[in-house]
């Protein structure tokens, strides 16, 4: 097999190269450096071809001397970037034994047997020597990314004359691990580069060793410029959970976390994306990053130059005239990470003091973003959040705030009050009416689902409406009246996630779904649902499980009766029921439900009543 071909076999692998090589690199090059000796001194015997034997050993002495050249250099310099070298080596181990085969074959031989050892050697010669020169061009180069400046190199070995994207990747990282700053920033920017192309560069990266680097650059934090691009870089590369896990591997969750604490602004920028990108794609860096208290310094950098009016227990508001006076608070209450005898931190404040609004602007976007994608399905991620004074930050920049800092705190919001749903201990604890900062998210929520006209913005405040529905004491009417409203909502988009919500309200999970069904209807809220009903697929479904919601609890009211609500129903139990069996039996309480109050009901209708609650007696019985 050709070295080339070799190359690309091995960058096809899967598996982590450091779990199969283990060894040192001197050991590595300690067996073709053994092998090139024994073919020097096999030369050095030959009875036949003499003279190819001859150049043999000459080639083979100068590989053996850039082997040697390359040991002296691996004792020497303990930051060695060692993966292209541990590839070579083990091509031209290959090499080297098809070279020892070959001059071993031309020892003292007699008569026709000699003669037919020069006819097949021959040509054999010419194909090794040929594979010897691809080996010493690839100690050159490698050699060269190591000697070098760290700058670029233009050309490329013949081990990756297949696949030229390999020697990128290779001298790229090298200059990451050993090069000087502005090399490493270069470098850190073209693997950022290599990344952003396609997946299998991703794949190459990580399977070629520079996670590790670009993390080491990230946490030195020699420039600006530096730690931007290693954070960018990495980021490009975490396209799934796989690689996001590799960077967890590398213990790169607490540099990520103490950059993000402690840098200049364009750098926090960059490292809250990541943030949000391995958040998003790895449930496991989701915890990791709460383990490690991510959400302190997120929301320290979200609230900065934020002036927050915080409400105390009682009923007198408490003013808060300065951001200083307000990061004390945040700190006490643990939602800040202000560690006093951190020189560095102080510093980077007054150079944030300095910062233009648009970058300002640009990292509370990315931080919103990266607690939105923190919360998103996470108990302890949401616990954390709102144990800081995060929901009267959110709700303070959805109040003030417009475009997508707006929408990535919403969106934060939601995700929230979506864990809250279906966790009793987290929606006690955050989102009580009586609480200062639940109420101010209520009012935003509420505010925004009646001003603002863009159903992306109305969308995340409504579903979080329903997902706080528990909460509500009953006969909230100042709730209820402008969900109710969206029902007749142009966008059918957002009178379905009104008619989702108000599910909530009426389901017989909620202990007040009597009296918010009753208020619902009160609101005239069915004939828009009616409507709806009418709008299509999406919308049926859960208009029809709020429909049957309110026959089952509010069946004797007059507008469900006019607005032939047991009519719908039956017209819709059979295609439905088909296609959403667990819905059949929901249903068919509904439609019976109705038909006790409905005066002009048929008699067949009378008979259906009856004949359902005999077969669940009978059910009941043999059960």
């Amino acid at each position: 097999m050709s070295s080339a071909s070799t190359a690309t076999v091995s960058s096809s692998s899967t598996v982590p190269p450091r779990v199969v090589e283990e060894k040192t690199v001197q050991e590595e090059l300690s067996l073709p450096i053994l092998l090139a000796d024994r073919v020097i001194k096999s030369a050095q015997k030959a009875e036949s071809l003499r003279q190819d034997c001859s150049d043999l050993a000459k080639q083979v002495d100068r590989l053996s001397q850039m082997l040697r050249a390359e040991v002296r250099l691996a004792v020497s310099t303990p930051s060695l970037y060692d993966r292209p070298l541990r590839r070579i080596a083990s091509d031209i181990t290959r090499n080297l034994d098809r070279a020892l085969t070959l001059v071993r074959k031309c020892k003292k031989h007699s008569g026709v047997l000699r003669q037919v050892f020069s006819i097949t050697t021959a040509a054999d010669f010419r194909k090794v020597s040929n594979l010897l020169e691809s080996s010493i061009s690839d100690m050159k180069w490698v050699l060269s990314i190591f000697e070098s400046d760290g700058g670029a190199h233009l050309s490329l070995p013949p081990i990756t004359s297949n696949d030229p994207i390999l020697a990128w990747v290779w001298s790229s990282i090298s200059a990451v691990q050993m090069g000087q700053v502005r090399d490493r920033v270069d470098a850190a920017n073209q693997l950022a580069s290599l990344a952003r192309d396609n997946d299998r560069n991703k794949k190459m990266i990580v399977e070629e060793g520079g996670i590790v680097p670009l993390l080491k650059l990230l946490k030195e934090g020699a420039s600006v410029e530096a730690q931007t691009a290693a954070a960018t870089a990495l980021s490009n590369i975490a396209s799934d959970g796989e690689k996001v896990r590799v960077i967890v591997d590398a213990l790169g969750i607490s540099m990520i976390v103490g950059v993000l604490g402690d840098s200049q602004t364009r750098v926090q920028i960059s490292v809250a994306n990541l943030v949000a990108r391995m958040a998003a794609l790895d449930g496991y860096a989701q915890e990791e990053f709460v383990r490690l208290n991510v959400t302190r310094p997120l929301v320290s950098l979200l609230s900065s130059h934020l002036d927050m009016e915080i409400v105390s227990n009682n009923p007198v508001k408490t003013s808060i005239p300065s951001l200083i006076e307000m990061n004390k608070k945040l700190a006490y209450k643990g939602g800040y990470n202000s560690d006093s005898s951190s020189h560095g931190g102080s510093h980077n404040s007054k150079e944030r003091e300095m910062e233009t609004p648009e970058l300002q602007l640009k990292l509370k976007v990315s931080c919103a973003e990266a607690l939105w994608k923190l919360s998103r399905g996470s108990v302890s991620n949401s616990r954390k959040i709102t144990e800081t004074k995060a929901l009267l930050c959110l709700a303070k920049i959805v109040e003030r705030e417009s475009g997508e800092l707006q929408f990535n705190c919403l969106m934060a919001i939601m995700e929230i009050t979506a864990v809250a749903e279906s966790n009793a201990d987290l929606r006690r604890a955050a989102f009580r009416t009586n609480l200062p900062a639940a109420k101010a998210v209520l009012d935003q929520l509420l505010r925004v689902s009646q001003e603002e006209i863009d159903p992306q913005l109305q969308i995340p405040a409504i579903r979080s409406i329903g997902c706080l529905a528990r909460t509500f004491p009953a006969r909230e009417t100042r709730i209820m009246g402008p969900l109710v409203s969206h029902l007749g909502n142009r966008n059918v988009k957002v009178a379905t996630e009104a008619a989702v919500a108000l599910g909530k309200f009426a389901c017989p999970e909620n202990l007040n779904c009597s009296e918010h069904s009753k208020a619902i209807i009160e609101f005239d809220g069915v004939p828009p649902l009616m409507k709806l009903l009418r709008s299509g697929d999406q919308p049926r479904l859960p208009g029809l499980v709020l429909l049957c919601y309110l026959a089952l609890k509010a069946g004797n009211s007059k507008a469900l009766e006019q607005a032939s609500a047991l009519n719908a129903l039956e017209g819709t139990s059979r295609s439905v029921s088909a296609h959403h069996p667990e819905l059949k039996d929901l249903i068919a309480r509904a439609i019976n439900h109705l038909t006790l109050y409905q005066a002009g009901a048929p008699l067949n209708r009378l008979r259906h009543h009856n004949e359902y609650h005999h077969n669940r007696q009978n059910f009941a019985l043999h059960s």
